[in-house]
């Protein structure tokens, strides 16, 4: 009989720097405002501070994004790393972008994973923000040691909705280790997001679109367990149920693309609508896989939304009638730290999981997630502890 499978061992590590979102919004017009006329003029700076306040994410639902680039503390375009703008408008071309994100996550490591972090038997890294072999995580594990004792896999290109498809992978890679022979005790799967976001802004891009996405994305790192039994102290997430779908005929609404100067995301007003039509019965779905009853559990179920922006949590509280307590959580990491891609969903879990006076034990949690494809991806999981 197969164990049951727990989320455990949360570990947030905030950015570097921390900016108000009104701060972040000033540098963006700056930025676009250089990038367009290579000048400061206060004019063309005005012209996309309103562009930037009609379409980007206000204060009011952002109150502050975290970046690991030092470049976003500052207007100083020729001292700059990768938006050195007098030199290239769009920024640094992909290569340096990869190199930076290389140097910055493999730092970032080091509080991760403090000296006396224990491997588990696998480590499966989630990004779609850094493209490199080997990855700063397998150089990093190599150098600790763990060379012949942890397998490193790689879970990339996926977006926000990522981290669900890791946990499936990692239920997957823990039933494995149960099958391997002289192997007993704790079977469990370190999970690790390293997204940094920021670093594929362009700020030649001056469409509607891409003041959304430069408004809203952030950097983002967090790491997690996925184990067998509920060994270990302090609260975890008993998994019930895990399920992605594609939506039909959706393909055109978002997209992640590798080009010349860095990865571009392209993002269709539709995706509220287009998710609004399908999720209703992908829920019903999951609840089926759980065994649990809607009727009994809904009223009280917390739900886990990815915070896309403030729209899709809009939606989806008035089409599923939620609560304000329902959907807090998820709108309360959209507020402090932005979407900082599939890193974004483990930190509302980890919301949860530190507040046992709203979340006690027993309290069922239903995630939500979306990105490329378009896909919806969820699970039902349970407060334990």
């Amino acid at each position: 009989m197969v164990s049951q499978l727990y989320l455990s061992n949360f570990h947030v590590v905030r950015p570097k720097f921390e900016k108000p979102q009104s701060e972040a919004l000033r540098w963006l017009a700056r930025a676009h405002a250089f990038a367009d006329s290579r000048s400061d003029d206060g004019g063309a700076v005005s012209v996309f501070e309103k562009l930037i306040h009609r379409f980007g994410c206000s204060p009011e639902k952002i109150e502050s994004r975290g970046h690991e680039l030092e470049d976003f503390c500052h207007t100083d375009w020729p001292e700059m790393k990768i938006f050195n703008l007098a030199r290239s408008p769009s920024g640094e071309m992909m290569e340096a972008r990869q190199r930076c994100y290389d140097e910055l996550v493999r730092a970032k490591c080091e509080q991760l994973f403090d000296s006396g972090f224990r491997f588990a038997r696998d480590l499966i890294h989630v990004t779609c923000t850094g493209y490199l072999s080997p990855s700063p995580l397998q150089r990093f594990v190599a150098e600790r040691g763990a060379f012949n004792s942890t397998r490193v896999v790689h879970a990339y290109h996926m977006g926000c909705y990522a981290a669900l498809p890791a946990s499936r992978l990692a239920a997957g890679l823990v039933r494995q280790q149960m099958a391997e022979p002289d192997r007993d005790g704790e079977f469990s799967v370190d999970v690790a997001h390293t997204e940094l976001c920021t670093l594929h802004f362009n700020p030649m891009m001056h469409t509607p679109e891409q003041l959304v996405v430069q408004s809203l994305f952030a950097d983002g790192f967090i790491r997690y367990r996925v184990q067998s039994g509920s060994r270990g102290t302090g609260r975890m997430l008993k998994i019930l149920a895990m399920n992605e779908e594609q939506i039909p005929d959706s393909a055109h609404a978002m997209t992640w693309l590798p080009l010349p100067w860095g990865m571009a995301m392209t993002l269709s007003r539709e995706v509220p609508a287009l998710i609004s039509g399908h999720v209703r019965e992908f829920i019903d779905r999951l609840f089926v896989a759980s065994g649990c009853r809607r009727d009994e559990i809904l009223p009280k179920l917390i739900f886990a939304i990815h915070p896309g922006g403030p729209r899709i949590i809009d939606q989806l509280q008035e089409l599923l009638e939620l609560s304000d307590g329902q959907i807090q959580a998820s709108r309360d990491v959209l507020r402090r730290c932005g979407n900082m891609s599939s890193a974004t969903l483990p930190h509302v879990w980890t919301e949860i999981l530190k507040d046992p006076e709203c979340y006690p034990a027993g309290t069922k949690v239903l995630s939500l997630a979306f990105g490329p494809g378009l896909t919806v991806a969820g699970n039902l999981l349970e407060v334990t502890g």
